[in-house]
């Protein structure tokens, strides 16, 4: 433990965020850290490193001011969230202030922001579908309760308007459960941060969230904390108010980013493409806090969301979130670039738990053959674009061209939807079965001949 009334006026360097203090008792990793100014200001810091002589303090703030005449005094304790059933409505920092003008958090629990691993033993198996109103995830690759479905996107794609949109829309249905959303921005800029709080507001939404907004501009330290800020919210939410919690943290990579940044400032031995080579085992420590819990009512979802550098899905980042996750949405610069809206590629998308939220009592009878019979389809109907522009059109049988026309029907059908437009799992369906009537009959090969005399006519 460290000595926590004595203060220290032991600065040896400031290089950038980091300040450098020697001759300290023994300190924690990641123990807080009050650094008093000469004018009486106070800034905050968390111990980064920690050796036998010298101590490397990461500061939260810009550490303009601090001179070698400032006294650091190490506080004994990690950092720590105020939670309250009170913070719905409310748009906070990325270190947990407000920045909606409010007050401070009044809170009925402080809860450490690493939480605690739950016992796999004690983990319930995700279950029960959580309705997005996007077709493309709600009828092809269902998102499940407890389940942690993360959004593959790049640079240029609007995967954070798609990110509004679930935060907006999400819900479950046909049971009275509580419903919050916990949204976490990691490095946006000042303008996404005006947007996002604009959305939030005009739409109403706000009043079922929390919002964290960490800017460019930040600290890295504090990106690292945001996320676990947000989790910790959801845990307490989840777990003692017994609400079904959607975590939706955009971006990851400007997290990661923050990592090897913070990685190269220890001077640690970089990984992959300069990446730490505990990325893997950081990410996993957010993603598992994913989850339900037996006994517990209430469940944590999560889709976190990131740009893939260069649109290369083996790069570390996609990579390791693939090996830790349940499945991923994957976003399209070709859909994108042929104006459709969310440029979803089904194709490269899937839902490993999609099973465990479908079907009667949770979706509909029909919903998995339709889902098979619409992905076999659009996959020949691709594969015969390729084949058009070499041989013509006129070269083709007639269920070619109907397979052929019908890959063009989902995409603009199903694929394609409004930013504004909420289309429940019926919707969904309706459009599905629709398209479908454009292919014969012994093309619909997915579908049991009593789904297809149920639905199809109707």
């Amino acid at each position: 433990m460290s000595n926590v009334s004595k203060e220290y006026k032991t600065i040896s360097e400031i290089a950038g965020p980091l300040v450098f203090v020697k001759n300290t008792e023994p300190i924690s990793y990641q123990e807080l850290v009050s650094v008093k100014l000469s004018d009486g200001s106070v800034k905050r810091g968390q111990v980064l490193d920690s050796s036998d002589d010298m101590v490397v303090v990461q500061i939260f703030e810009k550490t303009t001011g601090i001179d070698r005449n400032a006294s650091v005094r190490f506080l004994g304790e990690t950092m720590k969230m105020p939670v309250s059933k009170d913070m719905l409505g409310r748009v906070l920092t990325g270190s947990g202030e407000p920045l909606d003008g409010g007050p401070a958090i009044t809170p009925e629990k402080k809860l450490d922001i690493v939480g605690a691993a739950i016992n796999p033993w004690a983990r319930d198996n995700p279950a029960d579908f959580i309705q997005t109103g996007v077709s493309t995830i709600d009828g092809m690759n269902t998102l499940v309760r407890g389940q942690k479905l993360p959004i593959f996107s790049a640079a240029g794609l609007p995967h954070n308007d798609l990110a509004m949109q679930i935060a907006r829309q999400a819900k479950v249905r046909g049971k009275d459960e509580e419903f919050a959303v916990v949204f976490v921005a990691m490095g946006i800029t000042n303008e996404e941060k005006q947007s996002f709080m604009k959305e939030f507001e005009r739409t109403g939404a706000l009043k079922n969230a929390v919002v964290f907004l960490n800017l460019a501009d930040d600290p890295a330290i504090e990106r690292i904390v945001t996320p676990r800020l947000g989790l910790t919210t959801a845990e307490y939410m989840a777990f003692e108010l017994d609400m079904q919690v959607l975590v939706i943290m955009t971006d990851l990579t400007n997290y990661c980013e923050a990592l090897r940044q913070v990685g190269a400032a220890r001077e640690e031995v970089p990984g992959r493409r300069g990446y730490p080579g505990y990325m893997y085992t950081d990410l996993a420590q957010l993603y598992e806090r994913a989850g339900r819990i037996k006994g517990k009512k209430g469940s944590i979802t999560q889709i976190p969301i990131l740009s893939m550098p260069g649109d290369d899905i083996t790069h570390p980042i996609p990579d390791l979130s693939g090996y830790i996750t349940e499945g991923q949405i994957v976003m399209s610069r070709d859909l994108h670039r042929a104006g459709i809206y969310p440029p979803v590629n089904v194709s490269s998308s899937l839902s490993r738990l999609m099973n465990a939220g479908v079907g009667p009592g949770k979706t509909r009878e029909d919903h998995k053959a339709v889902s098979d019979q619409l992905y076999a389809a659009y996959a020949e109907g691709k594969d015969l674009r390729g084949l058009v522009a070499i041989v013509g059109k006129e070269s083709l049988s007639e269920k070619d061209r109907r397979l052929l026309d019908f890959a063009d029907l989902f995409e603009d059908r199903v694929v394609r939807q409004k930013h504004e437009e909420d289309r429940s799992i019926e919707d969904t369906l309706a459009i599905a079965w629709d398209i479908l009537k454009s292919l014969s009959k012994d093309q619909l090969t997915r579908i049991d001949r009593k789904y297809q005399e149920k639905y199809l006519q109707s």
